[in-house]
């Protein structure tokens, strides 16, 4: 069953063909109708397929996404945690979102080498220096007889 679109951020939004959502019996509470009615979702993406991503951010995507990507590159995203089959299609959705939302973001920058400071350095030294002199002194006690 394809659903609506889906609004990432402001001008970005996943169209609605790209998904599709199946309704599973849940795991968990829900007393007498837990066996007998579907709550549960399995909202699967298709990212190649919506066209919205460029390579790294379908790379990233997929590498956030981890084991919930499969080998055809849809990611499925199961919903249990709600009793109503609205209220986990809603979860399901907004963990869609949020997955989404983070491969968007700009990788951080490569970070840069420091070296220590000279001071640093210095001080690293001279406190290596006293502590194997605190050491040196525990050796045995010579006896003067």
């Amino acid at each position: 069953m394809s659903t609506g679109d889906l609004a990432i951020r402001s001008g970005f939004q996943l169209p609605g063909w790209s998904m599709t959502e199946d309704f599973v019996l849940a795991r968990g509470p829900g007393g007498q109708s837990v066996n007998k009615n579907a709550t549960a979702v399995q909202l699967r993406f298709f990212p190649r397929s919506a066209g919205v991503f460029t390579d790294a951010q379908f790379e990233r995507l997929i590498k956030l996404a981890g084991k919930r990507a499969a080998k055809d590159g849809s990611i499925l995203i199961q919903a249990n945690r709600f009793r109503t089959q609205e209220r986990n299609r809603e979860d399901a959705r907004d963990r869609l979102r949020a997955l989404v939302a983070k491969a968007l973001e700009p990788p951080p920058p490569p970070r840069r080498k420091t070296r220590p400071t000279r001071g640093s350095v210095e001080r690293r030294l001279k406190a290596k220096t006293v502590r194997s002199g605190i050491k040196r002194a525990r050796g045995k006690v010579l006896d003067d007889d």
